[in-house]
């Protein structure tokens, strides 16, 4: 009998779920998704034997029960699903970037979508260098404002390594939008910048008009010196 890893996950967590913890998990995401009760510390020891190299699926298997999980309505999975997922970063190939396209257009909220612009979007653009120009265009165009969040936020953790013109310019189309994801993600995304270029950071809030929300975030650090 072939081994159904996607149903045996839900199996353990099914059988680890408190229904009292579940409901205001569900309220701190708004009422968005359903909660098992499963805190982070407490999945994390459920789930470690599925995430031990002998135990997790081979590389053809990966987006298949990806998807699985992430059609399940607890949010649980989801989280799962990332964490299996970061464990083949390094072997993933050009196209799985439609993988995490998947993942952030998707059961979208922002805590899952930064996660996967920071960790795994940003670690492929960086393997796969001439995904980043299409990609980053398509969805800064694309008026998903997931998407657009993940093209301003993927370089978050790069430091001196940032496209510092790309960054700009994944801003710059944004500047005027009212979603506050957005606004915060271009403060988030600048601020951190500023830790690496505070005077570039600073050159670029000045000369450009900003919401008040970007400008407070992206000046955070800079105001404190």
């Amino acid at each position: 009998m072939k081994y159904d890893y996607a149903a045996s996950i839900k199996e353990k967590f099914q059988a680890e779920a408190d229904p009292v913890k579940a409901d205001p998990m569900k309220k701190y995401m708004k009422n968005r998704f359903d909660f098992l009760g499963l805190s982070r510390p407490h999945r994390t020891l459920v789930q470690k034997e599925f995430l031990k190299k002998d135990r997790l699926p081979g590389l053809d298997q990966v987006e298949g029960i990806i998807k699985q999980l992430w059609n399940l309505p607890e949010r649980e999975y989801h989280y799962f699903a990332m964490d299996m997922a970061e464990h083949f970063i390094k072997k993933f190939s050009e196209k799985d970037i439609e993988l995490f396209e998947y993942m952030i257009t998707h059961k979208s909220w922002w805590d899952t979508v930064d996660l996967i612009a920071t960790h795994m979007v940003g670690a492929h653009f960086k393997r796969f260098p001439r995904l980043v120009g299409p990609y980053t265009g398509k969805w800064i165009e694309s008026g998903d404002m997931w998407l657009q969040r993940t093209a301003i936020l993927f370089q978050l953790k790069y430091k001196i390594g940032t496209d510092v013109e790309l960054l700009f310019r994944m801003i710059t189309p944004m500047l005027n939008s009212t979603e506050f994801f957005t606004r915060k993600a271009i403060g988030w995304a600048l601020r951190e910048y500023s830790k690496t270029a505070p005077e570039v950071v600073l050159n670029f809030v000045e000369s450009h008009a900003l919401s008040p929300l970007s400008r407070k975030e992206a000046l955070k650090i800079i105001d404190r010196k």
